[in-house]
């Protein structure tokens, strides 16, 4: 067992497919495919499950995740320690700093990235704002927050570092797999929608989508929250866009019905204004969060 095997463990865990999995960890696929096996030899244990939508982790992996995670975290953080030993390294950088947040803090690694931040640089200070995607980009365009987190691609007057790429599914009620199965996007509007707000990523990618198929989905509710999304799928309300990793697992666990035809791809980045992204604060920002996300 080795952290290139654990990388590759915690990335297919994440990402639910060896091909993107891959194209993270910039190797081939059948170099994760290999590591994944020998690590499933080293431990004796079968950490996936081979399933038509790519690669779904067993009992056994699941427990096991937040244990790979926590050891690659603690290397990460051993390098950076060292490396804010170095006499060159200053921690001098004080101030406050505004980060708009979006999500799940497990997902965007937020944690991770909040407990690095304070060891390097203890004078500075933070204030979060929880919201949609699309607010976070306006809060900072407006100069109300510094940085945060986004998904899509922002236009070029932000400067972005890109943490992930990632796949939302067509998540349905449980019992709707003959509403569902084999539908394309056409089809899939005229069944009730679950939709969100213009300032969500799932608003953006859906209008986007439909729009070109030049069809009206069938909206029956609207929230803000993806906790309340899924609630509202489970009680059979209706579809909804659900990351790939949640539809997997929801799936699994409460039969509820993955879209066998369609999908859509987006990622995770982390913006600051295109013009203050050589501010100190903010570069330090950056590579904290550079390092965190490559390892």
């Amino acid at each position: 067992m080795d952290l290139i095997q654990l990388r590759a463990f915690v990335t297919v865990a994440r990402e639910g497919n060896l091909t993107r999995a891959a194209e993270l960890l910039h190797v081939t696929q059948p170099a994760v495919s290999l590591q994944i096996k020998s690590l499933q030899a080293s431990l004796n244990l079968q950490l996936f499950n081979r399933i038509p939508s790519g690669m779904a982790l067993t009992d056994e992996g699941v427990k096991l995740l937040p244990f790979a995670e926590r050891a690659i975290a603690i290397m990460s953080e051993l390098r950076q320690q060292a490396a804010s030993l170095h006499p060159s390294n200053s921690k001098t950088l004080s101030g406050k700093l505004a980060i708009g947040t979006i999500l799940d803090p497990e997902f965007t690694r937020l944690g991770a990235f909040l407990r690095r931040l304070v060891e390097s640089y203890p004078q500075l200070s933070t204030q979060l704002q929880h919201s949609m995607s699309g607010d976070v980009l306006q809060q900072i365009k407006s100069g109300h927050l510094d940085v945060g987190y986004y998904l899509g691609t922002p236009n070029k007057s932000f400067h972005r570092l890109t943490l992930t790429q990632f796949t939302y599914c067509v998540l349905a009620p449980s019992g709707w797999k003959n509403r569902v199965s084999g539908k394309d996007w056409p089809a899939l509007a005229k069944l009730p929608w679950i939709w969100t707000p213009p300032e969500s990523a799932h608003h953006r990618l859906l209008s986007k989508t439909f729009a070109q198929y030049k069809v009206t989905p069938n909206k029956v509710a609207l929230v803000d929250q993806e906790p309340s999304m899924l609630d509202l799928v489970k009680s059979g309300v209706g579809l909804s866009l659900v990351r790939e990793s949640i539809a997997l697992r929801e799936a699994h666990a409460h039969g509820l019905v993955i879209s066998d035809t369609v999908n859509l791809s987006t990622e995770l980045s982390f913006i600051t204004l295109e013009k203050r992204k050589d501010e100190p604060v903010i570069a330090a920002v950056f590579a904290i969060l550079e390092t965190i996300w490559r390892n």
